[in-house]
């Protein structure tokens, strides 16, 4: 397994440069794959209506097909196709002798020349394979015009406009009995839910939450409700964190708000570590006097790394603690955001078998940027933007707003990360950027 120094590029210091954003994201995953024995969510089975965004722990194999029986894709009449329907007389003629609804089918016998009325749904006699839908059939002349046809009555079908099986669903087309319709590792949605309660189950077996403990560090952080003092902030990334915890279903364990104070932080620590998979922390990791983390890291545990080559968020420890996962993320709210987002989340992913949602930056796209952007190459930079279409259907974006890495109305306000990959320099207007959609991340 690579350590930090494998990873790291040179360096004429005896600390290490700060690593690449795809230096870590490797360094992360190789030790969250070295520890996932030991931190999986273990298998539980559940209700499915109480599942909804929950991992799957097994594959959902189906014991049904689906559809059940060869069906009407559509309300008409049910006929059988002439084999060769070019060298008959059309119209063709058909009588009527039944009908099939949903849940009540018609269970006599349907000779060539007769045709049975169907609705949508409802199960296809063996003896007709297409359906020609109301609106394409005719009654017989000398009906009274607007009357509906009925059993008895005679309609025409002009044949020569379908082809045999049209307007069919057969049964087993859409899933054969037996076949695997989600993987182990699927995150349980709407239409999931839908899938899986069409084939009978009542239960699905689904990961145990991850449990994931967090806190935030500093002497001038305030809880919100409380009178704000002069010199204090109050605490905005906890619920940042929980936000984002919560929205990959994950258990948050909140140990509130440590003070910079080295034994608070230790017992913190230690305590989180009795308690979940995983410890998160904002605050307290970079070069300042009061910021204790790093050293309590290598008191505990391992530090993996502890700087990234990334604006915002350049400190970010990573280690372990007891066999934990330890991020400790840095103080600016943006920062906490940009670096959950790129490092973090990719690791929770990863640990709950998420491994198609777990890759770095994967839903990206291109937009033309409308503004310039200044750019040092070395580090990867992210701008939050804002999309829309100009007047060619292409896909632009510009700066939502001030970019201080303690600005979240800009985040609010934009609805992309605009990324500025590591060995890009100033960006002109109208240059292409790669952009990252923040929809159903945040």
């Amino acid at each position: 397994m690579k350590n930090a120094q494998d990873l790291a590029p040179p360096t004429t210091r005896c600390e290490p440069q700060p690593l690449s954003i795809a230096q870590a994201s490797s360094l992360i995953a190789e030790r969250v794959q070295g520890l996932l024995h030991g931190l999986a969510p273990q298998a539980m089975d559940m209700a499915l209506d109480k599942a909804f965004g929950r991992t799957l722990a097994s594959d959902i194999i189906s014991p049904i097909q689906v559809p059940a029986y060869t069906n009407s894709a559509m309300d008409g009449f049910a006929f059988r196709m002439p084999e060769k329907p070019q060298a008959i007389e059309n119209p063709c003629r058909f009588v009527i002798v039944g009908e099939s609804l949903a849940g009540k089918p018609f269970e006599g016998n349907i000779r060539f020349d007769e045709c049975i009325k169907i609705m949508t749904g409802a199960v296809m006699p063996k003896d007709v394979d297409t359906v020609a839908p109301f609106e394409s059939v005719q009654l017989e002349p000398g009906k009274m015009k607007g009357s509906k046809p009925t059993i008895g009555d005679g309609v025409q079908i002009d044949c020569a406009g379908f082809n045999a099986g049209d307007n069919r669903r057969l049964a087993g087309e859409d899933i054969a009995k037996g076949s695997c319709i989600l993987r182990k590792g699927h995150r349980l949605h709407s239409a999931s839910m839908g899938l899986v309660a069409s084939l009978g189950f009542s239960q699905v077996q689904v990961q145990s939450a991850l449990r994931v403990a967090l806190f935030s560090t500093g002497d001038e952080l305030q809880r919100p409700g409380e009178t704000l003092k002069s010199g204090m902030i109050f605490d905005s990334n906890r619920y940042t964190l929980i936000g984002l915890l919560q929205g990959l279903g994950c258990d948050v364990i909140d140990l509130g708000i440590v003070p910079d104070n080295p034994q608070a932080l230790k017992q913190t620590l230690i305590k989180a570590t009795e308690l979940a998979h995983v410890i998160l922390t904002s605050g307290g990791v970079s070069d300042g006097d009061a910021d204790f983390t790093k050293a309590l890291m290598q008191e505990l545990g391992e530090v993996f790394f502890w700087k990234i080559a990334m604006r915002p968020g350049r400190p970010l420890a990573f280690g372990s603690l007891s066999k934990r996962l330890f991020f400790g993320l840095p103080g600016n709210p943006v920062a906490v955001m940009v670096t959950f987002l790129s490092l973090v989340r990719p690791a929770l992913l990863q640990l709950m078998g998420r491994e198609e949602d777990a890759g770095p930056l994967r839903a990206t796209s291109l937009a033309l940027c409308e503004q310039p952007i200044k750019k040092k190459k070395g580090r990867t930079e992210f701008q939050r933007g804002m999309t829309r279409r100009n007047s060619k259907g292409e896909l632009c974006v510009s700066l939502s707003g001030h970019q201080g890495s303690g600005i979240l109305s800009s985040m609010v306000q934009g609805d992309c990360l605009i990324v500025l990959e590591h060995d890009r320099e100033d960006v002109s207007a109208q240059e292409w950027v790669t952009i990252w959609p923040l929809a159903g991340l945040i």
